[in-house]
């Protein structure tokens, strides 16, 4: 019974990545054909020695929205992917915290005063 499960999940497990590799190179694919081999956001410039460091992000975070004129989809660089991914795991982190941008800057301003008896403190000096 237990290898029976084993073999259900791993069947199940190898279909779904299976799944994920077909979709990805069919939009990625797309994509490459579709936009300049430049990173959208720093400029860098690729070639086919270099491809490999090109990613397609998708503009909503939905890996299984793939229009077909690449409306979702912008040609990234590793690092500015890996560092607009790290905004959105901030900014989530953020929103669960309640923290918003809007909250940000309508907060009070600081009242502390270190400075208020500076001079007292310098006469005894």
């Amino acid at each position: 019974m237990n290898n029976d499960k084993t073999a259900t999940t791993d069947r199940l497990i190898a279909d779904a990545v299976r799944s994920r590799v077909a979709r990805e190179a069919g939009y990625r694919e797309r994509a490459l054909k579709i936009y300049p081999w430049v990173c959208g956001r720093c400029g860098r410039e690729f070639t086919h020695r270099n491809l490999r460091e090109l990613t397609v992000h998708h503009r909503n975070h939905n890996h299984d929205d793939n229009p077909s004129d690449g409306s979702n989809w912008e040609l990234l660089c590793l690092y500015c992917h890996d560092n607009e991914h790290s905004r959105q795991l901030d900014a989530d982190a953020a929103r669960q915290a309640g923290v918003s941008a809007t909250t940000g800057g309508t907060k009070a301003p600081a009242t502390g005063q270190p400075f208020a008896n500076l001079r007292e403190l310098l006469k005894k000096g």
